[in-house]
């Protein structure tokens, strides 16, 4: 007898307009939808995708081939940035402490998600985005420019901050954030960092932070390469 099909643990943020199906495991598998329904699906769909950025992180992952193979564990009052299209709200998993074997992996999938998002925008260069309401017409280098910002706003949730570096190419600049990224979730592991920002803001818990910073790395990927289509 076949033993039975693994399940693979989601969660849903669910807002007035939009809801979002994320995998609890694997950071940056997360889409959204109109209700439950639609994102689980967009979340099935997008599966190859999510496979084909991991092939170069030694990480295993099966694409589930449809919704039965996935089990909602949780789900979350969504915000209006939930509404706005963007995942606002951590799991209740992401509060756990992080081990030194998994802080390695979540490492390896944001490396795997900057890879691929590198590609898309070496592909891209040079040539022009198909304008509607995917991106609202934004350009690629505007798309690098807002990725950067945002990173280094994500930063800031972790209580860690990049010094600044005047005149520095872009290519540079993005690499130097994603080395201070990987270097604040480690300290973050440890305990290194404080509770509560400077100014007593709420602190992302450095799962979720890995979450979120590989989901935008992705969203912002696939937007380019479905652009170029």
């Amino acid at each position: 007898m076949a033993p039975p099909p693994v399940s693979l643990d989601v969660y849903l943020e669910i807002g007035a307009k939009r809801t979002f199906a994320c995998a609890l495991d694997w950071p940056g598998w997360c889409r959204v939808g109109r209700d439950e329904g639609s994102a689980l699906l967009a979340l099935v769909a997008s599966g190859p995708r999510y496979a084909s950025v991991l092939q170069t992180a030694s990480l295993a992952f099966d694409a589930p081939a449809d919704v039965s193979a996935l089990a909602v564990v949780e789900r979350l009052d969504g915000t209006t940035t939930t509404d706005f299209g963007a995942p606002d709200v951590a799991p209740a998993a992401d509060l756990r402490p992080l081990d030194d074997s998994t802080l390695e992996r979540l490492q390896t999938v944001l490396k795997a998600c900057w890879q691929a998002l590198d590609t898309a925008l070496h592909t891209a260069a040079g040539k022009d985005l198909r304008k509607g309401p995917r991106g609202g017409g934004r350009d690629l280098d505007a798309i690098a420019h807002h990725l950067l910002g945002a990173d280094k706003a994500y930063l800031a949730r972790l209580a860690s901050k990049l010094p600044k570096q005047p005149e520095a190419a872009l290519s540079e600049e993005l690499d130097r954030t994603r080395q201070a990224i990987l270097g604040a979730l480690a300290a973050a592991a440890r305990g290194d960092l404080p509770a509560q920002g400077p100014r007593g803001g709420t602190i992302w818990p450095p799962r979720y932070f890995a979450r979120r910073v590989a989901w935008h790395a992705l969203d912002h990927t696939w937007e380019i390469e479905d652009r170029l289509a």
